[in-house]
């Protein structure tokens, strides 16, 4: 997989140049800016490091195809890109294994892939791995459950302490009650048991 460098003095210059020459858009890449010492004189380089979206996902379906090999696992891989980010979803006759208990096997495989590709490519792609949907059923009960839970906080005043679930998890519930007009969440604890906490506020005027 191919990583482009571009110099230059000016960031939004050197990312025009770019775009226009990958033949991209901006939504379509992800890049890191860094900077490099030229002289005494000559002040500072801005260098920009850019990975086309579609490269990395063809990377991560090739990552876990190789995974799926070596647990001797047959499967087919799915791979969605869109402003979320790169989402692959793999349908198999193996999926409880997959999965695990809660679903602990997945997230194992989640964080071994996007660890890999950070690793591979020196930069953070948002990448999520779900199995026969699993993940996305499992996101969409967990919110319908946090936003009842956040009604009867608003009713009763009493904050509730949830149990101890993974950043990803956190995120959801955060992104869930953003919302909520008397509530707001905080993540407290030590992982691998923290955890939110749901908090009646009053409205500020």
């Amino acid at each position: 997989m191919e990583k482009y460098v571009y110099k230059g003095k000016n960031k939004e210059e050197i990312l025009s140049q770019a775009l226009e020459e990958l033949n991209v858009k901006p939504e379509e890449i992800i890049y890191k800016e860094s900077e490099e010492k030229q002289g005494l004189f000559q002040g500072k380089r801005i260098i920009i490091e850019i990975v086309k979206i579609k490269d990395i996902a063809e990377l991560g379906k090739n990552l876990l195809e190789e995974l799926l090999e070596r647990l001797k696992i047959k499967g087919q891989i799915e791979k969605f890109i869109n402003e979320s980010g790169i989402t692959y979803n793999i349908h198999s006759n193996n999926s409880a294994m997959l999965i695990g208990k809660n679903g602990r096997i997945l997230d194992s495989i989640s964080t071994f892939i996007n660890k890999s590709i950070d690793n591979k490519i020196g930069l953070h792609a948002k990448i999520t791995i779900d199995i026969e949907n699993y993940k996305a059923k499992r996101n969409h009960f967990l919110e319908r459950d946090v936003k009842k839970i956040a009604r009867e906080v608003t009713l009763s005043k009493i904050d509730v302490k949830l149990d101890p679930m993974n950043s990803y998890e956190r995120r959801i519930v955060h992104n869930a009650l953003s919302k909520f007009d008397y509530i707001e969440t905080t993540s407290e604890g030590e992982e691998p048991n923290r955890y939110v906490i749901i908090k009646y506020k009053e409205k500020t005027k």
